[in-house]
């Protein structure tokens, strides 16, 4: 087997094979098998197991890939079919029984797979994006096993490789999105049947694993994508306002008691004041005269103590000595007028 590009390392160069393109290493060429018209799976990306309904499409009462034609090609290149056999697994003279319980679908989303080649008498491996449309052949895990248009086997890709680490060539369609890109896996059960969406008729189908068209059953609308659930809806009684909402011409209501502070809530402790509270006396350590000590807030830091004399005390009120008080001249009203003298004989 050939060399796996990127084995081993968490990114690796994958190819894109659209629709139409057999790849490089081809087994085989058969056309007439993708569908370039598919709709897409709007659920994609990640792992999926081979049993979601619409992860593959179809045609109802029609087969998409000649099992038939691919079971001759391989009987008639021995050499072929011996590689073709060894990556699934089996020996080359039951290759027959083995595509016989195969179905034929078509993909309906970007699929991450190992596809693997025939070059110069040797298997090659590479690791490849699948556009949605192609053709394959799907086995009785869901799994895509072949690839029509080439019949190319496959199988799952490097578990080690990661999507968002790699480098991509190859042609790019449009709606390409590596976010999109799905693993199939196996749902850890036998699948009895796969629901394939005829993009055509707008339906979906049962189409029995191992038939080709024959038994397929009846057409059905075609369920809604599953939708996020929406988010609850609040009614508020008549004449409240949302939070953070005011209603037409009011103003929002203060926080506090009118003219004063806001209220600061339960366990909530008061600002600080820069006075003590009534009740506290100044710390007895203090001597008579010094001056007044002012309570710190809780949780200030208390600056030290200067022991030099407070610069900021008044100086004391002693009598001016410059101004001496002046003396008090009586009012010419207020002089007393003096009596006359008594008449003389």
């Amino acid at each position: 087997m050939g060399a796996l590009a990127g084995c081993g390392g968490a990114g690796a160069t994958i190819t894109r094979l659209a629709v139409g393109d057999p790849g490089p290493d081809a087994y085989t060429l058969v056309s007439g098998v993708d569908d370039a018209a598919v709709t897409r799976r709007v659920e994609a990306g990640g792992q999926m197991g081979g049993d979601q309904p619409g992860l593959y499409g179809g045609t109802r009462k029609t087969a998409s890939c000649d099992k038939d034609a691919l079971v001759a090609f391989l009987q008639g290149n021995p050499d072929k079919a011996k590689a073709w056999a060894d990556v699934h697994g089996i020996a080359a003279d039951t290759i027959k029984g083995f595509v016989d319980g195969l179905t034929p679908a078509v993909l309906r989303v970007d699929t991450f797979v190992t596809n693997h080649g025939f070059r110069s008498g040797k298997a090659t491996a590479m690791q490849a994006v699948l556009q949605a449309g192609i053709g394959v052949l799907v086995d009785g895990h869901g799994l895509p096993v072949v690839k029509c248009n080439c019949g190319n086997p496959l199988t799952a890709p490097d578990k080690n490789i990661k999507m968002d680490e790699s480098s991509f060539k190859g042609a790019e369609w449009p709606g390409f999105d590596k976010d999109k890109v799905t693993v199939i896996e196996s749902p850890g059960k036998d699948v009895k049947s796969l629901q394939l969406v005829d993009s055509k008729a707008g339906t979906i189908f049962d189409r029995p694993t191992g038939s080709a068209g024959g038994a397929d059953g009846k057409p059905q609308p075609i369920p809604p994508p599953a939708q996020p659930a929406p988010a609850p809806q609040y009614s508020l009684p008549p004449g409240t306002t949302a939070p953070g909402e005011d209603r037409p011409g009011t103003t929002a209501p203060s926080s506090g008691p009118p003219g004063g502070t806001a209220d600061p809530g339960p366990g909530t402790a008061p600002p600080p004041t820069a006075e003590p509270p009534a009740s506290q006396e100044p710390p007895p350590t203090n001597p008579p005269d010094a001056p007044p000590v002012t309570q710190d807030p809780p949780g200030a830091e208390v600056p030290p103590k200067v022991q030099d004399p407070p610069q900021e005390d008044p100086p004391q009120q002693d009598p001016p000595q410059e101004d001496p008080p002046k003396a008090t001249t009586p009012e010419p009203s207020a002089q007393v007028p003096a009596e006359d003298p008594p008449p003389t004989a």
